[in-house]
């Protein structure tokens, strides 16, 4: 295991921490769009994906940016010996952090968490979800700031920038990389998201 954890132990201390089906179905968001950019970027999709999966472990239980998440889970992670590039990445997602963001995996990472949610959530007033979805519909429920208001928008537009992409183009690759996982990420009722 290059990354200290498997996919299916990710996934098993995933369902351990995290109760919320809203809050799984984000991170597996975050792993799928993570995995579609390491295979862009020609890297290793199963650490990039492992990291997307965790990324937002320890934010069910501890919330707080201020002492809480990440630095519980980063913890956690590295108590359990998982590797470090992934405990960092993890780390420097949270500009609350203040790490510099150094490998194209921490950019990545950065550059799809918030964005992943807001697609999701776009999909989710459209009556054909994540089918058909362009650039254009996702910028324009940007401009609705009561639309996902807690999104920062600026954030959206500077992880594209810092991942050095276009932003139209990264927003399509998002969605691009979500919309084959319709059927998990826009499950209405509760249940196991599990793919």
């Amino acid at each position: 295991m290059p990354g200290g954890i498997s996919r299916d132990g990710a996934w098993t201390l995933l369902c351990e921490w995290t109760e919320s089906d809203s809050l799984r179905r984000h991170m597996l968001a975050v792993e799928y769009a993570m995995r579609a950019y390491a295979r862009h970027f020609g890297a290793d999709e199963e650490i990039w994906g492992i990291t997307g999966l965790l990324h937002d472990l320890d934010y069910e239980r501890y919330p707080s940016l201020e002492d809480g998440h990440p630095r519980v889970a980063m913890r956690e992670l590295e108590r359990i010996g998982v590797a470090d590039e992934i405990i960092r990445a993890i780390g420097s997602h949270a500009d609350e952090m203040g790490l510099s963001r150094d490998s194209e995996m921490e950019r990545a990472l950065y550059a799809v968490d918030e964005l992943s949610g807001f697609v999701v959530a776009c999909a989710y007033v459209r009556p054909q979800g994540l089918e058909g979805m362009t650039p254009k519909s996702v910028k324009k429920k940007m401009k609705t700031a009561s639309f996902a208001a807690a999104v920062d928008r600026a954030q959206l537009r500077r992880g594209a920038e810092q991942l050095g992409v276009d932003f139209d183009e990264h927003l399509a690759f998002v969605i691009a990389a979500l919309a084959p996982h319709a059927d998990v990420l826009l499950a209405r009722a509760d249940g196991d998201p599990s793919p």
